[in-house]
């Protein structure tokens, strides 16, 4: 997902979506080590993912998500 989308999500909804990530990213890891992985650029789809929703979340908790129109 792109930054804009976790930006228009409710506080609530972006911490729906990062358990489903880390689910996600879970899941991967366990594909990953038994060699079933067949998308592997999946993996840091879903790192960066999460990356971008902990820091939109970050600035929604300080504030700075206003000032970004």
């Amino acid at each position: 997902m792109k930054a804009t989308e976790f930006r228009q999500m409710t506080p609530d909804q972006l911490d729906e979506q990062l358990v489903q990530l880390k689910k996600e990213q879970f899941n991967l890891r366990f594909q990953r080590a038994s060699g079933q992985l067949e998308n592997t650029s999946r993996v840091r789809e879903v790192r960066r993912s999460i990356a971008r929703l902990k820091t939109v979340q970050a600035q929604k908790h300080s504030g700075q998500d206003k000032q970004r129109a």
